[in-house]
């Protein structure tokens, strides 16, 4: 982060004298970087600790312009180092804006530390009317049924305690956002009475759940005496050693593979142990596949029960189950997915399963060169699959983070060798989402070398566009490429299907769905908080060189937009699972 933004003049310094200052420096003490926020005068007390008692560092405000973007920067940025970052939003209006990031983390198993605020509880020290209309009594019954765990202390240690303990849950697997109330007068206040020091590091204990040897012994068993395995690769790490682990276990067992596009990266999809290409959607090699299998082992697969329904249920298979997952599951939402059949159900994390049933080291999967995309592309219109093709070619040899991509994507366009090669999909279905999670993951890949490009649709993208001006203004490098076919298309797929039942022209799906008339112009929304903008592009013989241009900005540390105008449509196996005509 530049040295130069937001330093404020230094005050002075000195022990902590208000409520905030505790929650401020237990932020610290915590090893938080970041606060994503929006401002608001609920937490005034609190914005100001940040700024004239921690001098805006670690952690450092992150000024967003929604609410929602401030979470989805926590769940982009988790996405990559697996840690969380602190997001502060404006009393019950502020979490309300917030609701639909708090899902899609949720959905998502992505930690978050969100603080809120309220009040003053004490009515006599309310404001009238705004201070009134911004209390609750119970603000965190708003996200209760996807947050892991919430509380509104009343006390400054009550405050710390607090905060340490909604820390150790968000870390602790299965991961989730948590949700922490502050009150404003408990903020405003000044203390009685400093508080004693505390080693944080004692309140954070690690949490591990290695596998019985008795239960090792039985999945080793089922699986080595298996003669068509198959491994479904879901919630795992992007710690590179695990990658590994993973692969020299397929290979021991010659297993089939599958993984998610919901999901991020978990083996290398080029691997001729790979099935297919991976999808969002259950595709016909996966479905025939599980079919034949004799024994299917889930690493925490998102939807396992869903899945085998849609393979036919896999009658004829030994089904593991390795996850923690079910500690989250609960009465509100059905993020659980559907019940899936186990015949062996194991409770640990999927990494650390995974070290116990391999028991060797593991050695990198050594895989020939990925096939090259095209290196020219013939003018006309632009597809989905054409528009990746251009984007790998101009990348070339760079180490690239896909941080975002749409529903139109194309498994088989890109190639997948590494945990941080695709980031997944925004969890909760929170359209919208694209946009904050990209800038979020690129603040995380920021130095790394990385090249961090995130493909959105137009309508993720209008939603969520205001994410940009925290990119640009704390210049953390960006390039984002909107696949934008000017349309809410999925919804224009269910129309043609309900219209298709009920014998009514298919013609007429467009309407109340079409983003056209006018067209909107992407560049220019992107140019207006300070990126660089390109397009909008329309002949796919330009794609190339303008992909270099965008690239060179990024590389020189800026954010570029590319707008792609590109035909409406979906791979086949999408087209077909949404209009109810295949399987899945």
């Amino acid at each position: 982060m530049s040295d130069h933004l937001e330093r404020p003049i230094e005050g002075p310094l000195g022990n902590a004298l208000f409520g905030s200052d505790i929650v401020a420096e237990t932020l610290r003490a915590l090893d938080i970087p970041y606060i994503a926020l929006n401002p608001g005068a609920s937490y005034r007390g609190l914005h100001d600790s940040i700024v004239n008692y921690l001098g805006n560092k670690a952690p450092q405000m992150l000024l967003c312009l929604h609410e929602e973007t401030a979470v989805a920067i926590c769940q982009g940025y988790a996405k990559v180092t697996g840690k969380p970052l602190a997001a502060c939003v404006h009393s019950n209006v502020g979490l309300f804006h917030a609701t639909m990031a708090i899902f899609n983390a949720w959905c998502d198993r992505m930690p978050a530390l969100i603080l809120g605020a309220t009040g003053p509880v004490d009515a006599p020290k309310r404001r009238p009317w705004i201070d009134w209309i911004h209390t609750a009594r119970d603000q965190g019954a708003m996200v209760r049924p996807y947050t892991k765990w919430d509380d509104q202390p009343h006390s400054p240690e009550a405050a710390r305690e607090s905060l340490l303990r909604a820390n150790w849950m968000t870390r602790t697997a299965p991961m989730g956002p948590v949700y922490v109330n502050l009150d404003a007068g408990m903020q405003e206040a000044p203390l009685d009475q400093p508080l004693p020091p505390i080693d944080t590091a004692r309140f954070m204990p690690p949490v591990t759940s290695a596998v019985p040897d008795d239960q090792v012994t039985q999945a080793l068993a089922l699986l080595r005496n298996a003669k068509s395995p198959v491994i479904l690769m879901g919630r795992v790490s992007r710690d590179t050693d695990a990658w590994d682990q993973r692969v020299a276990f397929a290979e021991g067992l010659n297993a089939r593979v599958m993984t998610d596009l919901k999901i991020g990266a978990a083996f290398p999809t080029d691997h001729p142990l790979h099935v297919g290409a991976p999808a969002t959607l259950l595709t016909p090699d996966g479905a025939a596949a599980l079919s034949a299998a004799d024994v299917i082992l889930s690493l925490d697969w998102v939807d396992l029960g869903g899945t085998l329904r849609a393979a036919g249920g896999a009658p004829g298979a030994k089904v593991i189950q390795i996850s923690l997952d079910h500690h989250l599951h609960n009465g509100w939402s059905m993020d659980h997915q559907a019940l899936p059949p186990v015949d062996l159900f194991i409770a640990a994390d999927p990494d650390i399963a995974m070290s116990q049933l391999l028991r060797t080291p593991a050695l990198p999967a050594d895989l020939p060169p990925p096939a090259p995309p095209p290196t020219t592309f013939a003018a006309g219109p632009i597809g989905v699959p054409t528009l990746g093709e251009a984007l790998r070619h101009a990348c070339g040899t760079r180490a690239v983070s896909l941080l975002h991509l749409p529903i139109s994507w194309n498994g088989a366009t890109w190639p997948l060798r590494h945990p941080l090669d695709f980031l997944g999909s925004d969890g909760g279905g929170g359209i919208g989402a694209g946009p904050g999670i990209s800038v979020g993951a690129a603040l995380a890949l920021r130095g790394s070398g990385r090249l961090p490009v995130s493909i959105c649709g137009d309508g993720d993208f209008l939603m969520g566009v205001t994410a940009l001006w925290t990119a640009v203004h704390y210049r953390i490098p960006l390039l984002l490429v909107v696949a934008n076919n000017r349309s809410f298309f999925n919804d224009e797929l269910h129309q043609e299907r309900v219209a298709r039942m009920r014998n009514r022209p298919v013609e007429n799906r467009w309407i109340g769905q079409r983003i056209d008339d006018p067209a909107i112009d992407m560049a220019k929304l992107a140019e207006g908080q300070g990126a660089t903008g390109f397009g909008p592009v329309e002949d796919a013989a330009d794609l190339v060189e303008i992909f270099n241009k965008a690239i060179a900005v990024v590389e020189q540390g800026g954010v570029a937009v590319v707008d792609v105008r590109v035909t409406p449509g979906y791979a086949a196996v999408t087209t077909a699972a949404l209009m109810g005509t295949g399987r899945g």
